[in-house]
């Protein structure tokens, strides 16, 4: 097995340990669960540049690798619902668009077919990440008082609920509309794949 697609598995299963950690009641173990991510998230980055460097690409990894980046991404924002950070019903919007979206490119990539990924998508996934960054590493240091070093209001303030409720109302309409937009780009390469 590859380089690149050991580090895929190593994302998938660094992922419920992440999750566990971070819905702890432990502050300690929540900690422990941010550096978690960032290496899930790094080993996302490195095995995509050492596939592509080193022509290191297999049907399983185009197959699994978004699916594992997904699975992650769906993990923080399960644990942030979980947590009371994000509302469920914006949460579950946005799992079942990345979802699906990304089970039809990879099923469009086995019968033959490429579907691209419009500037407009990539920032969506874009502004997702800094997102999750942003709330995981604000949040776990309000919570930890070695880490908020005496400025817990100032963590407070960034973790403001109005705030939280409309950046993420906004990833939510923009991650609905790239949906649509997507489907209304491959319309007709959607219906080949189900009518073939």
């Amino acid at each position: 097995m590859t380089l690149p697609n050991q580090l895929t598995i190593l994302r998938i299963v660094l992922t419920p340990l992440f999750l566990i950690l971070f819905l702890s009641s432990e502050p300690l173990l929540k900690q422990i669960s941010v550096g978690i991510f960032i290496i899930a998230a790094l080993s996302d980055w490195y095995d995509g540049w050492l596939a592509r460097k080193f022509n290191y690409i297999t049907e399983w990894g185009k197959f699994m690798d978004p699916l594992a980046d997904k699975i992650l991404t769906s993990a923080a924002f399960i644990g942030f619902a979980s947590a009371g950070l994000l509302e469920w019903w914006m949460v579950v919007i946005v799992l079942i668009r990345d979802f699906t979206i990304t089970i039809l490119r990879v099923y469009a990539e086995k019968k033959g077919y490429i579907f691209t990924t419009s500037n407009y998508a990539k920032f969506k996934t874009l502004l997702q990440m800094i997102f999750l960054y942003y709330l995981l590493i604000i949040y776990v240091a309000s919570i930890s008082p070695e880490l908020s070093l005496g400025f817990t209001e100032i963590f407070n303030i960034l973790l403001d609920e109005d705030m939280i409720y409309f950046i993420m109302l906004l990833i939510t309409i923009i991650t609905v509309h790239t949906g649509i937009l997507y489907f209304q780009k491959n319309i007709d390469l959607i219906k080949k794949l189900f009518l073939e």
